[in-house]
């Protein structure tokens, strides 16, 4: 028999009350302190309930990776709301990024070390996490493509990755950054992206477009 609607919805709030409990025990007890039983207790569910919905703790990890995507979208609507200026795109939508992420900053360092390491599902670059990198990426590609920046086509082409592989840089920073407000993170944002800009922008500059053409080439070659 097919979920009803008021069994969808039971069953989607059952799914978010775990992932808001999990997230709660991760900033209290860490991301090695938290155990699906904990998480279970804290949601009102038994523990078989809670394994029905998620395979372990990576797989809530992979759910918050989800859902501060969907958020960080949405929040990156008003910075690219009627603006041209790729500057003002780039820097409204990472700085968005911090604030969205700013709750979080408490246990982000107690399951980065697990996201670090390279066969980690946690691993940004993992293939547990594509979804919520290919989101990423397009959201680099919207501000790029709403933009006044001219560029060549084959760096065009490459610029969302390595945009999101910048904002990954950024959030390497972030997780280290005990600044209030991770200020130090805001101020690194204020002053990279128009630098960034002024290099892109020279990019059309006739005796850099080899450097282009050479730089797009080792993207291609190091790619999995």
């Amino acid at each position: 028999m097919p979920d009803t609607p008021a069994r969808s919805t039971k069953a989607e709030q059952t799914r978010q009350s775990i992932i808001d409990s999990a997230m709660r025990l991760f900033a209290s007890a860490g991301y090695d302190g938290t155990t699906m039983r904990a998480i279970a207790e804290e949601a009102g569910v038994s523990v078989g309930n809670a394994y029905y919905y998620f395979s372990g703790k990576e797989q809530l990890i992979q759910a918050y990776y989800d859902q501060i995507q969907a958020v960080h979208a949405v929040a990156a609507e008003v910075p690219l709301a009627g603006q041209a200026d790729f500057t003002e795109r780039l820097r409204g939508v990472l700085l968005a990024w911090i604030d969205v992420a700013e709750p979080y900053h408490g246990f982000a360092g107690s399951f980065f070390k697990n996201a670090a390491e390279p066969s980690s599902p946690l691993s940004p670059f993992s293939d547990d996490s594509t979804a919520a990198r290919e989101a990423a990426i397009e959201l680099h590609r919207r501000v790029l493509d709403g933009s006044d920046l001219k560029l060549a086509k084959t760096l065009r082409a490459d610029l969302p990755e390595l945009l999101w592989l910048l904002q990954m840089g950024i959030v390497l920073f972030w997780v280290h950054d005990t600044s209030t407000g991770q200020q130090r993170t805001r101020d690194l944002v204020e002053h990279c992206v128009p630098i960034i800009d002024r290099m892109l922008r020279l990019t059309r500059v006739p005796g850099v477009r080899g450097v282009v053409d050479d730089v797009v080439g080792l993207i291609a070659m190091i790619r999995p």
